[in-house]
């Protein structure tokens, strides 16, 4: 690493080696034994080494950086440069109204209006985010509800990335906020009473856990709310929101392998929610407003899921509708007066049909290639037309409208990208073997004209948890790396959802590690297919993808060049066997409780911060942000103390966001720098192969 930086700008106070965070003595005791845990001090926030430490670190981050700022600058014009800084979104209709949101340059933040026409959706102002924002270093929006008469706008924010949400209620005659603000709401939605009268909201408990609805009534004191649905169960998260028809507001209840909905009829919200059906244990549910009848998505006898209808008189009683297709995993059954929309995954691609009444069904194409697709903004209830929203790792996102009467696709708008030239790139699906001889789905693109000879870098991107499915999407910083000879790759490992329920099953708790040698897989087809060069391979995963990341490099310390891991989830033992950290109990059914066997022995073996030892690792780029309450920042903190101390041949940075959250900064122009940063060090980690 050069150390060129010493004299730069005249500053002579940078440090020449990294940072060495103190070692204080303390144990674990685990069902495995003992464990030794010097850096468990470094969970304190309150402590001013723990902070000085993170500083340090961001300290000799910058300074690494900073060597390199002619490429860090020139990957930021060239992800500005490929930018509308002045784009506007394709206008929705709502209730006589159209609504839009448009960036200008310069600004941070999107800005909300709406007007009578398509033509005028620019003009009358909902929020803007710039002003919201004001001079907080982290802005971000929660809700965005407009009541049903148009007249009033329920909206909330968050200020430093910790998730604790300001609800706030805008008279859109004046442009000001009524007195009804309402501190510490949660992201778990928010719902209109169908008089507007009153308004429903998700508070958290102490544990990060949306667990609470609240019925505010508008002009009353927030204290005088009233508590409408509390979840005592840890594992559960609560959300509410309304039906498109308008006429139910949905309690939703939920933990990983089971659920709860509750009704309230939305004229008459002072009467008692109704239950659908009780939960009982695996079994999963949602329900949305059909007319006449409710229509239900659940895995009850029906792994992929199935579709049921039931009356509103007697929402227990279900008769089958849409039946149960295995390995075909319906994610989505949204219903409109007439028809309903379903999305499935089928063979890791999401395919769109249109459900009538009747039963039938006729599907919506969109690409040949691996893409995301699914509904835009819908909200009318009465349309013939819905608005769907694509994208690929080669077609920008794209807004289109499909008809129901005409039977096709029109393009409304596709977000522009100014100097470059799509038509340079492709992109097609591969598929790895794993070692029990599972398939597993891998997504690349690359130019045209780059040769798929073994000699090109390669970025493998993983996640693979939760069931989550992670559509190929289109990316303009992406393409700095393209266009120097870059492979990009998406692998799509078990634990995520991609190919049915059964590949979340075997992607999970005791099939745990499953994820993370299906990604060694597609590292290993990247190589034998001569799809890139083994040798300069890159990984990259955020959050549980982070913990991928972590585990891989473990597991193969010598199979990647470069990893990059943004806010990793990597101390899996001692946060799983912690309750009073925000969102332990509620990971269980996810990890497994290490707190007994045999999760006690099966997560150790795999947890990154328990393996790391002294062997050489690929050079590594560590992120954290200091008000996250999803992955604390101390896990990837006590991870790079550990790794400075017992491997000090491996080069590691870590950044700590001291202002942000989970998903790091929040204005766009520091998130393409920050995006300008991790592209350098992943040219930089291929590069260092000799």
């Amino acid at each position: 690493m050069s150390d060129g930086l010493l004299a730069l700008d005249g500053v002579t106070d940078i440090p020449t080696s990294p940072p060495l965070a103190p070692r204080r003595e303390h144990r674990w005791v685990r069902p495995t034994g003992t464990v030794e845990d010097p850096w468990a001090w470094l969970r304190d926030k309150e402590d001013p080494e723990t902070i000085a430490y993170l500083e340090a670190e961001n300290t000799w981050s910058d300074r690494w950086f900073a060597a390199r700022t002619g490429t860090v600058e020139e990957l930021y014009e060239e992800i500005r440069s490929r930018i509308d800084e002045d784009d506007v979104s394709w206008p929705v209709h709502h209730r006589g109204w159209w609504y839009t949101s448009r960036t200008e340059t310069g600004k941070n933040y999107a800005i909300h209006t709406r007007g009578r026409t398509v033509d005028t959706a620019g003009e009358d102002l909902l929020l803007d985010e710039n002003i919201e924002a004001g001079s907080h270093d982290y802005f971000s929006l929660g809700a965005l509800d407009v009541s049903n008469d148009g007249r009033l706008l329920a909206w909330s924010a968050d200020t430093d990335g910790s998730e604790h949400f300001t609800l706030r209620v805008r008279d859109l005659s004046t442009g000001t906020d009524l007195p009804d603000l309402i501190p510490d709401t949660s992201w778990g939605g928010t719902a209109w009473s169908a008089d507007d009268r009153h308004l429903f909201y998700v508070t958290s408990d102490e544990a990060m856990r949306p667990w609470r609805v609240w019925r505010h009534e508008m002009g009353a004191s927030p204290s005088a709310d009233v508590l409408v649905f509390e979840e005592p169960d840890e594992r559960f998260f609560v959300g509410v929101g309304a039906t498109r028809s308008g006429s139910l507001i949905v309690v939703e209840s939920g933990s990983r392998t089971s659920s709860e909905c509750w009704l309230i009829d939305a004229s008459d919200v002072l009467a008692p929610a109704r239950c659908v059906a009780p939960r009982r244990d695996d079994v999963e549910y949602q329900v949305d407003d059909w007319g006449d009848d409710l229509a239900i998505v659940s895995n009850l006898d029906a792994m992929d899921f199935a579709v049921h209808l039931a009356s509103r008189d007697e929402p227990s009683v279900w008769r089958p509708f849409v039946t149960h297709e295995e390995g075909s995993r319906i994610v989505q059954f949204d219903c409109f007066s007439g028809f309903a929309v379903m999305v499935r995954w089928q063979d890791a691609q999401q395919c769109v049909s249109v459900v009538r009444r009747d039963g039938s069904t006729s599907a919506v194409p969109v690409l040949d290639e691996p893409h995301d697709v699914g509904l835009g903004s819908n909200p009318d209830w009465e349309t013939d037309d819905i608005r769907l929203s694509y994208q690929s790792l080669t077609v920008p996102r794209t807004t289109a409208s499909w008809s129901l009467t005409g039977g096709e696709l029109v393009t409304l708008k596709r977000t522009p990208t100014p100097n470059c030239d799509l038509g340079a790139y492709v992109s097609r699906r591969e598929w790895a073997l794993a070692p029990n001889g599972t398939r597993v789905p891998l997504d690349i693109v690359h130019r045209v004209d780059t040769p798929l000879d073994g000699t090109a870098p390669v970025l493998l991107y993983g996640y693979g948890s939760y069931e989550a499915s992670m559509p190929p999407w289109f990316s303009v910083a992406r393409l700095s790396l393209l266009d120097r000879g870059w492979v990009w790759a998406l692998a799509h490992p078990r634990g995520g959802g991609e190919m049915g329920r059964r590949w979340y099953l075997d992607g999970k708790l005791l099939a745990k590690r499953n994820t993370f040698t299906d990604v060694l897989a597609c590292a290993d087809h990247i190589e034998s297919a001569l799809i890139g060069d083994g040798r300069r391979l890159v990984v990259r995963g955020g959050s549980a993808g982070g913990l991928l990341v972590g585990a891989c490099i473990t597991m193969a310390p010598h199979r990647f060049a470069g990893a990059v891991a943004e806010v990793p989830f990597v101390d899996v033992v001692s946060t799983m066997s912690d309750p009073s950290l925000p969102l332990t109990v509620t990971e269980w059914e996810e990890w497994g409780d290490p707190r007994a066997e045999p999760f006690a022995s099966y997560i150790e073996a795999y947890s990154p911060y328990d393996n790391t030892g002294d062997d050489r690792y690929p050079m590594l780029y560590v992120t954290a942000g200091l008000n996250d309450p999803r992955v604390s920042f101390h896990e990837p903190a006590k991870w790079v103390a550990r790794l400075r101390h017992v491997s000090p041949g491996t080069f590691v940075l870590l950044r700590c966001e001291m202002g942000a959250g989970h998903g790091g900064p929040s204005g766009r122009y520091e998130q393409w720098r920050d995006e300008a940063r991790t592209l350098t060090f992943v040219l930089a980690a291929a590069d260092s192969v000799s």
